[in-house]
């Protein structure tokens, strides 16, 4: 079966419809499948459910779903430093499900295992166990969470071959492993793109029978989400320390 489409908007053209429930990796800006997400902006697709960590930032990432009100509810961890979507969560515009980031991550982790629920400690006691069932083990309270699982999922990887294995690298290795096993159909986006055998057998993180399409996006630019610096001290104080910097 062919795994390689030539590009985004081919990849997607029969998977996307209305409402349906979209998972998309990443960490920040780190690891983020842009390419086919810049696709889902273009397809005009409306009222998703995203799964992610968080939305970017605005303008980039899923923060341009947020612009044009293709997302009805985000289910994540973080509102970080996207502007828009703090700004449609507090005027009501969007819906939101928090999760503490620990028990975001096991409930995908679980929804591609097929475990369709777990008991934590994480929230017990708090506004995220508000409406969830809470259970006494051995004398301590937890509470119980639902595994996620969605119609499509969209991971970046930074090697794959043409059969679907994937490898990520560094931060990259995020939510992508666990999003890429819960979804009925993964796409994924490449860095480089190999030929099978060319991948260490012991250096796949997601093995090809979970991955249904492909695209190649050669390298581009590593967007930081927020670059914070210190201020290079002058000379007069250089001289002053002594020269250090």
């Amino acid at each position: 079966m062919k795994k390689v489409y030539s590009d985004a908007t081919a990849a997607l053209a029969d998977l996307l419809r209305d409402g349906m429930t979209l998972m998309c990796g990443g960490f920040g800006l780190c690891g983020i499948p842009d390419e086919l997400i810049d696709a889902v902006r273009a397809s005009g697709v409306k009222g998703l459910t995203v799964i992610s960590n968080n939305a970017g930032i605005d303008g980039v990432g899923l923060g341009k779903l947020l612009e044009t009100r293709q997302v009805a509810k985000m289910i994540s961890s973080y509102v970080g430093e996207n502007k828009e979507f703090a700004r449609q969560f507090l005027a009501g515009e969007l819906e939101i499900e928090f999760n503490p980031q620990g028990t975001l991550a096991e409930r995908i982790r679980a929804g591609g295992a097929g475990i369709p629920a777990f008991f934590t400690k994480t929230g017990v006691g708090t506004k995220v166990a508000e409406g969830k069932e809470v259970r006494e083990f051995d004398g301590e309270h937890y509470v119980m969470e639902r595994g996620l699982v969605a119609d499509l999922a969209l991971v970046h990887a930074h090697r794959g071959d043409t059969e679907g294995n994937l490898a990520y690298r560094m931060t990259a290795r995020n939510f992508n492993p666990m999003m890429a096993t819960a979804a009925t159909v993964t796409v994924a986006q490449v860095e480089h793109l190999v030929e099978p055998g060319a991948i260490d057998p012991d250096h796949i993180h997601t093995p090809g029978i979970y991955v249904g399409r492909i695209i190649h996006v050669p390298i581009r630019e590593k967007r930081i989400e927020q670059r914070t610096t210190r201020k290079r001290p002058d000379a007069a104080e250089a001289a002053a320390g002594g020269g250090a910097v």
